[in-house]
């Protein structure tokens, strides 16, 4: 049996940072990595339930919320993507979508989230009777509210939405060309961006590359899930054939670096192209943990690929399934795997600076809320 780490220690026996924990509910988070079909309320899922007959595999919140920790616990992408089968049955209508979008809103601003991506796929609402643009149109309503409200409760947030296609389906360049009907051209919330997800053994990003082609002709930015569940390849048809602006995931960009983590460590050709042309990586610590991309988050890879100059920023993937928030994944860091209020500030700078949105924007993201934010904390 191992020993336990000293208090105050990691489990590598660096000293814990201390004020790095007392400060995190209260910084300025950037979340670039959260899927709306996610991180409903396990009581919002019983409630859109009750109303369409859906059967559930518990009748109670906390029972509900315990559930899907442990069914998307099981180590495997696959058995974790079937817990999506309860939320996407219960957000077929305008209204039910309508109340997820703006309940994620308010929960993200409640963790000091002050800026949000969230991304989800419209093909997954249609078994109602709703269209496409239909979709699209509900879950920017839902953002919408959910924003004015936060401002009126004193936690102002701003989110833009990514437009998912299903890698295992045949429909990306149809929800390219929605996202181009649907682009964000002014203030507020708005379709800032395309992704693709779902399985990804056997279904390389290449299958989508018309859909990418469209994008990048119209100069939308596109991130893409890789480096999962799939290995290297996935991470390579990404940034090469499929010129991702960022990767969804990519912790397994470590596969590709001889000796991490020690002295002697030196990137391959496609982690040295990653870390050179400065992709950001998405990383989820507790959902890879899940899904078995990583053994815990003390030995995630986000760490080693940090300290060998990778982008990499922190992010929660599933709140409902992981039973996270961005604050606790930025805890389990700085408990688990030592990371200090600075490596926190790196990472929400590299979140904001990685951002779909204009340059300016993000740079009044990064000077004036947060840097301030993490200068208090440090006062």
């Amino acid at each position: 049996m191992s020993a336990r780490p000293a208090p105050g220690h990691d489990a590598d026996g660096r000293e814990v940072d201390e004020r790095a924990l007392r400060a995190v509910p209260s910084l300025p988070k950037v979340l670039l990595h959260d899927h709306l079909d996610g991180g409903l309320r396990p009581q919002t899922v019983l409630d859109l339930a009750e109303e369409v007959g859906h059967e559930l595999p518990a009748t109670t919140a906390d029972a509900l919320g315990r559930w899907f920790e442990e069914a998307a616990s099981s180590g495997t992408l696959v058995r974790y993507l079937e817990t999506f089968d309860h939320t996407t049955a219960v957000m077929q209508t305008a209204d039910a979508l309508r109340r997820v979008a703006r309940e994620s809103a308010l929960d993200l601003a409640a963790d000091g989230v002050v800026y949000a991506e969230q991304r989800y796929a419209p093909e997954q609402h249609l078994a109602g009777g709703l269209t496409l643009d239909e979709v699209v149109e509900a879950v920017q309503e839902g953002f919408a509210e959910g924003e004015r409200e936060a401002a009126e409760r004193g936690t102002p947030i701003r989110t833009g939405t990514l437009l998912t296609a299903m890698r295992h389906a045949d429909r990306g360049v149809e929800i390219a060309e929605l996202t181009l009907r649907h682009l964000h051209v002014g203030g507020g919330p708005g379709v800032v961006g395309f992704d693709i997800a779902g399985a990804e053994d056997g279904f390389p990003p290449e299958r989508h590359r018309e859909a990418f082609d469209l994008l990048h002709a119209a100069g939308v930015p596109v991130t893409i899930h890789a480096g999962e569940a799939a290995g290297l390849a996935s991470i390579h048809g990404a940034v090469h054939a499929c010129s991702a602006q960022r990767v969804g995931h990519g912790v397994r960009l470590l596969e590709d670096v001889e000796g991490a983590g020690t002295p002697q460590e030196r990137p391959g050709p496609l982690a040295a192209w990653v870390r050179d042309r400065r992709i950001p990586l998405e990383l989820c610590p507790s959902s890879n943990v899940q899904t078995g991309a990583a053994t815990s988050v003390a030995e995630h890879g986000i760490s080693a690929l940090r300290d060998l100059g990778v982008v990499v920023t922190v992010n929660t993937d599933n709140r409902l399934m992981s039973a996270t928030t961005l604050s606790r994944e930025m805890e389990l860091l700085v408990r688990e795997a030592g990371w200090t209020l600075e490596d926190l500030e790196a990472a929400t700078v590299a979140a904001a600076r990685a951002a779909f949105l204009p340059h300016p924007v993000r740079e009044v993201l990064v000077e004036e809320l947060v840097r301030p934010g993490f200068a208090a904390a440090r006062g």
